[in-house]
């Protein structure tokens, strides 16, 4: 018998109908003797209907307030499932997360959890019964509600199953598990028998949606096994693992892509100490994230300044950069919004050479020229033109032979 923790998102629970297949599979389960805590999201829909409704009666509504507001979702999804279990004799019972004590900071639409009390939660299983938790939601120390922010059910849910020492946490989505790269460029991508925290972590920061990636962080740092599964079909799904030893290792596992980027450039700053600190801390103050970074240093005592950020923060930092250019006495300022990022990731990086010629040489047979390269012990990324993502993505999943790949 095993204690597993699961999550439902919204689009598994958006309808009566849907909530009574998911009631279905949980019956089933428990019939097989498991225990289960099951946490769930709001409706598909609901929480953009409640953001409408705000916007009715109030243009800049208090965070705290809005806390309270959107919670709510949750609040009817656990109690309409927990309805269903007890249609089918399945002894139910359904928890929001102050009820459970899901203790966060006071940060209000991005709260951070910092403890939870399962006691009430563990009693309940011991007698029997299934736990429906509202995710993506807590109370702070003063006992106001909060929300986690975008992919909080998930980390509820991680957080759960930490908590109760769960023998696995599993995530229903709308995909049969992680893949290979996204099937919709790469008809020949594969979904993976299982894949190490470290891959999920860089994936997921690369641009690969399917757990966001503050969830997968919360579960390599308190050993959680993670599956993700459909929602919608059976199968074993993809298992994330911190057990790196028992896994014999593809030179890579996946290829990652993100086309939110854009690319900024300042050039001719006299090259001294202190200048990156300037250009790099009046961007981190607008609180704009950098990602990559490169630094050219000229013969004239001059160097050109690049890094690349959202693309949605690009008018901003740009406008920060032209204004410090004029202080630093530079050049120029130039930059690109039409750029991505592709990245081959894999923990086999560490035992096979040559993951980075392989790649570079790919993308040379196919025309497409690398703007910006960046590597870490278990990943390898480049920044193209925008144009060329697709035929990228399929070169190099080609050239590492991931077609050809079994299920590991």
């Amino acid at each position: 018998m095993a204690l597993i923790v699961q999550k439902y998102g919204g689009t598994s629970v958006g309808t009566p109908e849907k909530i009574e297949a998911v009631a279905e599979k949980i019956t089933r389960m428990h019939g097989e003797g498991h225990q289960l805590v099951v946490v769930v999201s709001a409706m598909s829909g609901e929480t953009n209907r409640l953001l409408e409704l705000s916007a009715a009666v109030h243009e800049q509504p208090s965070a705290r307030e809005m806390d309270v507001l959107l919670s709510t979702g949750e609040q009817v999804t656990i109690a309409l499932l927990s309805m269903a279990l007890q249609k089918r004799a399945v002894e139910a019972r359904s928890y929001t997360g102050q009820q459970v004590h899901i203790l966060t900071n006071n940060v209000h639409g991005k709260a951070r959890i910092q403890k939870i009390e399962a006691d009430r939660v563990q009693k309940d299983l011991a007698q029997g019964r299934v736990v429906v938790i509202a995710g993506f939601q807590g109370v702070d120390s003063e006992g106001n509600i909060t929300t986690l922010g975008r992919g909080g059910s998930d980390t509820t849910a991680v957080a759960m199953a930490a908590a109760l020492k769960a023998d696995e946490c599993q995530i229903y989505t709308d995909v049969d598990g992680v893949y290979t790269t996204d099937p919709r460029i790469v008809p020949e991508a594969h979904r993976l028998d299982r894949i190490t925290v470290e891959e999920m972590l860089e994936m997921s920061s690369l641009g690969t949606k399917v757990l966001q990636i503050r969830s997968v962080e919360f579960a390599g740092k308190y050993k959680v096994p993670l599956r993700v599964l459909s929602a919608f079909e059976e199968g074993p799904g993809t298992l994330i693992t911190y057990e790196e030893k028992e896994m014999e290792q593809a030179q890579i596992s996946g290829i990652a892509f993100n086309r939110d980027e854009a690319k900024l450039t300042i050039l001719g700053v006299p090259d001294q100490p202190g200048v990156a600190f300037n250009i790099l801390g009046a961007i981190a103050d607008a609180e704009v994230n950098v990602d990559m970074i490169v630094q050219n240093v000229g013969e004239d005592g001059t160097t050109n300044f690049t890094f690349t950020v959202h693309r949605s923060d690009f008018k901003q930092a740009q406008t920060i950069l032209q204004k410090l250019a004029r202080e630093l006495k530079a050049r120029e300022v130039s930059g690109d919004d039409k750029i991505v990022k592709i990245s081959v990731v894999g923990v086999g990086m560490r035992s096979h050479a040559g993951v980075a010629s392989t790649m570079f040489k790919a993308l040379a047979d196919e025309g497409i020229n690398i703007q910006m390269i960046s590597t870490s012990e278990i990943k390898v990324s480049v920044v193209v033109d925008e144009k060329y993502l697709e035929l990228g993505v399929r070169a190099l999943h080609a050239a590492f032979e991931l077609d050809q790949a079994v299920e590991k």
